[in-house]
């Protein structure tokens, strides 16, 4: 898969360019290189919330996830190769249901707060979204493969659930947003 780096400091960037991993060259402000940072913020914040106490399949999760992130990187670099698949955005979807099963309804929107790992887990979702829209925007021009925009699609929401999940595990519960609350 691509070229592996045995120098960082190559220099050959410092024309505007970045090499992709067919070898191949593009501007470092093209919308292939915007959807790749942007799944590379998401995987450093996934690490980041992996810093925090949660459940320990709940970490195996995310550890997996992080790898996936990573293979969906790959994907992104290499223009026309495949990397995620159907059975990527099938396990999301399972773990949506099974995190999602034991949370009580929602009759209300949530703040993305509550315990420092729930906070977290809120701003992947966010950087997840921003990631989505880069995908969305960069197949508008470029071929790309269903799969990378459905597997970050359902993991906005994964971690939409494990912020309720995370708040729960530390004690607590959802804020509850207050349309009707005085602001002073």
């Amino acid at each position: 898969m691509g070229n592996r780096l045995s120098k960082i400091s190559t220099r050959t960037g410092d024309d505007g360019t970045t090499g992709l991993g067919d070898g191949s060259r593009t501007g470092k402000d093209s919308l292939r290189i915007h959807a790749l940072g942007d799944v590379d913020e998401l995987n450093s914040f996934v690490g980041l919330l992996l810093c925090e106490d949660m459940p320990a399949a709940m970490r195996e999760q995310l550890v997996s996830i992080q790898h996936d992130l990573f293979d969906l990187g790959g994907e992104l670099c290499i223009p026309g190769y495949q990397m995620i698949k159907d059975d990527h955005v099938a396990r999301l979807d399972g773990l949506v249901e099974h995190y999602n099963a034991d949370l009580p309804v929602l009759k209300e929107f949530i703040l993305p707060a509550g315990s420092r790992a729930a906070s977290l887990a809120h701003v992947c979702r966010t950087v997840c979204r921003r990631a989505e829209r880069s995908i969305v925007a960069l197949s508008a021009g470029e071929t790309i493969n269903p799969q990378p925009r459905q597997y970050v699609n359902r993991l906005s929401d994964l971690m939409f659930v494990l912020a309720r999940v995370l708040n729960r595990f530390a004690g607590g519960s959802d804020v509850l947003w207050q349309h009707e609350r005085k602001r002073g």
